[in-house]
């Protein structure tokens, strides 16, 4: 069958990356430490795909501004312990690879900071299997090892594109740009979520994700 798509663009967390239930824990400890009650499971969830920032605005609209700082310092400082440690989702290493040895060329789309997904990266060992990506504090990045013009041209041509995420945020994004979508539902957001943004299928792991690609895309 011949390809659908050229380009897969991957959100990281909760999609290659199992961190979910980190960042639910760190944004509940960083809300105790300021003072405030921790915001539930699912609240804490739903903001998951977004920068940080735009992340606890949404949802502490009502914080003092001169507040988030803190916050945002008290969050890092939880998740910053902990995110060497977090793993890939099964198969997801070995996916990463033979996708890029079939012929698609791979991006990361992420709420992500640059320092952060950079972190990510490295400790992964994904890096190397990624010809561009984008975080939330920086609009573009050639991953390393890399032409940086090769990869800007391929961003720039996203008809054949397919965005792989696990929230609303994700599909949004993809359908606001023209582009088709693959929701999962193994990260922060219920299948619920992800329907009304019409994803080609939904996927409930990654081995799923893998299998899906290789027979469809």
């Amino acid at each position: 069958m011949p390809k659908q798509f050229d380009l897969l663009i991957f959100d990281w967390d909760g999609t290659l990356m199992d961190s979910a239930g980190v960042i639910v824990d760190s944004i509940q400890r960083a809300c105790e430490d300021i003072g405030l009650a921790a915001p539930s499971d699912r609240a804490s969830r739903q903001i998951i795909g977004l920068g940080l920032i735009q992340a606890l605005q949404t949802l502490l609209p009502d914080l003092p501004a001169d507040d988030y700082p803190r916050l945002v310092e008290r969050y890092r400082h939880h998740y910053l312990g902990r995110d060497a440690d977090l793993p890939l989702f099964d198969g997801v290493a070995s996916g990463i690879r033979e996708l890029y040895d079939s012929g698609f060329t791979l991006a990361v789309a992420t709420g992500k900071s640059r320092l952060g997904l950079d972190r990510a990266l490295d400790a992964s060992g994904l890096g190397h299997w990624f010809a561009a990506t984008r975080c939330a504090d920086q609009t573009h990045q050639a991953a390393p090892g890399h032409g940086a013009g090769a990869a800007r041209r391929t961003w720039r041509r996203p008809p054949r594109a397919l965005v792989i995420g696990d929230t609303s945020h994700d599909l949004l994004m993809a359908s606001n740009a023209g582009v088709a979508s693959l929701g999962v539902t193994y990260g922060a957001h219920e299948a619920g979520d992800l329907h009304p943004h019409a994803p080609l299928a939904l996927m409930d792991s990654f081995v799923e994700v893998h299998a899906w690609l290789s027979a469809n895309a």
